[in-house]
């Protein structure tokens, strides 16, 4: 069933704008493993691309979908570093561009305390994601495709929000779908008006918004607090949402449309290697099964698998699946399982 149109005509199935960072996680490879431990007793780290849209990127390229991205890198050997990885991705960046005020891409350091501990220390002082103006965002890039992402964290401040939000204006101009991961993050945000304000601006004009709870909850705190699931649903519903994804953690995800039903999944079982990234493997399998014009529980199947796999490995961008490797995987958690293991 198509739940949400696109125009098959538009060269780019999605362009992603926020946040890309550098992921520093402790080494776990065949030469060396930094077996669980706190950060401060680390002593080698991994390097790879990350931030959420960054990653969600990568996700969807993997699946065979054709993205760009909008954004902005430091001028130094870790700016290129990001660019060069999206090309060897096949992944559009006529739309990246370099900060020119000595700004510095986000570095984030995972630490990994057992299966179901981990954290991460951000540095995102002068951070160059958020440097993002209003004249990076061209309209002629927008037009060419089929949806556009934005990542919430790039409401945290200006210049980066006005950009974001002329972004969504373009889109709706044109006929581009617009898709709202809220993505919080408690950096940069000033206080919580602020993430109420910004995030339900995004979120009235968005097509599809994903979030979790608390996210939702951050989004209608001016609006009217303490809904629950199916009244958020149905609020966001009566702007221009199609699809509503509210996600609970360990507890499972629904998936809301817009012709009243609701479709529900639980995580598949598998043993965690770290508690992030899953979200971001969550977001490109679903937004997958979606543009196939799947039914709306096998997008929901197909993103929480590719979510417990993402839990599994050792980052959040290099591991990101292929869809032959999702498939293998629930065939076989099914197999060891039970059918209906992740099904509600």
């Amino acid at each position: 069933m198509k739940y949400i149109q696109f125009d098959q005509s538009r060269e780019l199935d999605l362009v992603l704008l926020g946040r890309v960072a550098i992921d520093f996680n402790p080494a776990y490879s065949e030469q060396v493993k930094e077996e669980f431990k706190p950060l401060k007793k680390v002593h080698y780290f991994e390097k790879f691309v990350g931030g959420s849209p960054a990653n969600i990127a990568v996700g969807v390229t993997h699946h065979g979908l054709k993205a760009g991205f909008i954004g902005k890198v430091s001028d130094d050997q870790f700016g290129e570093f990001v660019v060069d990885y999206f090309q060897e991705q096949g992944i559009d960046t006529s739309c990246i561009s370099k900060c020119t005020n000595g700004e510095k891409l986000g570095l984030t350091f995972t630490e990994m305390l057992s299966s179901s501990e981990s954290s991460i220390l951000m540095y995102r002082n002068r951070i160059a994601d958020l440097q993002l103006h209003v004249d990076d965002i061209k309209e002629d890039y927008i037009k060419s495709a089929k949806a556009l992402l934005i990542s919430g964290t790039a409401l945290a401040e200006s210049p980066s929000r006005e950009a974001a939000i002329k972004a969504v204006m373009l889109a709706k101009k044109n006929g581009t779908r617009i898709i709202f991961d809220i993505d919080y993050r408690a950096y940069n945000w000033k206080n919580s008006d602020e993430i109420s304000i910004y995030y339900s601006i995004i979120a009235k004009e968005a097509d599809i918004i994903m979030g979790s709870r608390e996210e939702f909850d951050l989004t209608e705190k001016l609006i009217r607090p303490g809904m629950t699931d199916e009244e958020s649903a149905a609020y966001w519903q009566s702007y221009h949402a199609k699809v509503v994804v509210i996600k609970h953690g360990m507890k499972g995800s629904a998936a809301y449309t817009c012709d009243g039903q609701k479709f529900s999944i639980k995580p598949f079982p598998v043993e965690a290697r770290k508690g992030f990234g899953g979200g971001d493997g969550y977001a490109a399998g679903f937004l997958y099964g979606l543009y196939k014009g799947w039914e709306m529980i096998d997008c929901l199947e197909f993103g929480s698998a590719e979510a417990s796999m993402m839990v599994k490995s050792n980052n959040c961008s290099d591991s990101l699946p292929g869809p032959e490797e999702v498939h293998a995987f629930i065939k076989e958690e099914k197999e060891k399982f039970g059918e209906m293991i992740a099904r509600v």
